[in-house]
């Protein structure tokens, strides 16, 4: 008889992380398949799963990081590991979590040298059959959620229309800029606090979905659909265009909630220094691609600033605010990916042969899987 598969989840330990890889549902289900589960001790408190709902669920609490990776063959983690995590790993071993491989080099050297096998989460292809592995867009979702309850919090106005003995308050109005996961979800949580919402996307086929959320779309004649669901690059024309509309758009919004990034870019600027004069006081700029450098010309990354009366916010890990859903969320994704991993009879595959493993596989057996990352690294060794 084999060993059963060791999964293990350690604690985070990156400033600000209160998610946590796996929820106690989650373990069930592993354990339910023969595997071993280990959770490093406090690992989910911070997201409000206390040590002993995972016992209950089959796992076992692991007091010291070091008892939690011996024999492990399979590592589930939310933040990418460091070079330092890595050296306490046994050659062979899976771990499989978001990478950010272009910001996270050394690491990757490291497992690359130490044969350590590493699934990006980020890579998952977005098709049809991978969408309840897509973490990107879980933790998009809790993060265009959190934005707006962000913007709500630091804006002066009630965001709702209100008919008071002491008169009427007209609704705020809310602007989301790129409507895609983060900004839809963004559009429906406004729409449900009663703002007035509208939106914008370079995407034609964007106009749609955020309609029939009853937000108004902003028209602009241009069709930037890219690639996999993202938005191309514009001209200079284009860009001209794109930002006389969204000016007189922003200028005239109560908050605006900014969420365009182009894959392995800097963020586009969307919203110019000049922009946010002509936006009046009290307005509130939630800027979620401030970690890529921002939408908006001003934002700096993980501080808040004022401009002109105008309070512009930089937040940085969105989804670690609401750390019990976004945990959720994020142990299903990693639940059905691991079902790609794990067969029937509760043992490994031995190949990476399925589209999706093989497009999330960043490094195996000593190899740089992804061309991007290997390219970065510079080197003839793959």
């Amino acid at each position: 008889m084999t060993s059963p598969i060791v999964i293990a989840v350690p604690r985070e330990l990156t400033f600000g992380e209160q998610r946590v890889a796996t929820v106690p549902d989650a373990v069930r289900n592993f354990t339910k398949s023969g595997c071993e589960v280990r959770v490093e001790h406090d690992a989910g408190a911070g997201a409000y799963y206390p040590d002993a709902a995972f016992e209950a669920a089959g796992a076992k609490i692991m007091p010291e990081r070091a008892m939690l990776l011996d024999g492990a063959r399979i590592v589930l983690r939310v933040q990418p590991p460091t070079a330092t995590d890595v050296e306490a790993l046994e050659e062979g071993t899976i771990v499989i979590g978001f990478m950010n491989p272009a910001n996270n080099l050394e690491a990757i050297k490291r497992m690359r040298d130490r044969k350590i096998t590493a699934f990006a989460l980020e890579l998952v292809p977005r098709i049809s059959r991978a969408q309840s592995m897509d973490a990107l867009s879980s933790q998009a979702t809790a993060g265009g959620y959190v934005a707006v309850i962000l913007g709500a919090e630091n804006c002066p106005k009630f965001l709702p229309m209100l008919t008071t003995a002491a008169g009427t308050i007209r609704p705020s109005t809310v602007l989301v800029l790129g409507a895609g996961i983060a900004g839809l979800m963004a559009i429906a949580t406004a729409k449900r606090l009663g703002a007035l919402v509208e939106a914008y996307d370079v995407r034609r086929a964007a106009g749609e979905q955020v309609r029939s959320l009853g937000a108004k779309f902003l028209e602009l004649e241009i069709n930037a659909e890219g690639q996999g669901g993202y938005a191309r690059e514009l001209t200079p024309e284009e860009k001209a265009k794109e930002q006389e509309m969204v000016s007189a758009a922003v200028a005239r919004a109560d908050i605006v909630i900014t969420t365009a990034a182009i894959p392995g870019r800097r963020a586009p600027v969307l919203v110019t220094r000049e922009t946010v004069a002509t936006m009046h006081p009290g307005a509130v700029i939630i800027d979620m691609a401030a970690e890529t450098g921002g939408n908006c010309e001003l934002t700096q990354a993980g501080k808040t600033i004022h401009e002109h009366g105008v309070t512009i916010i930089g937040p940085q890990n969105l989804p670690a605010r609401v750390p019990f859903h976004a945990s959720q969320m994020y142990a299903k994704n990693l639940q059905s990916f691991l079902s790609l991993l794990i067969d029937k009879d509760g043992a490994l595959v031995t190949g990476f042969t399925d589209e999706i493993l093989a497009a999330s596989l960043l490094v195996h057996a000593g190899q740089v899987h992804h061309q991007p990352t290997r390219d970065l690294l510079g080197g003839t060794k793959p």
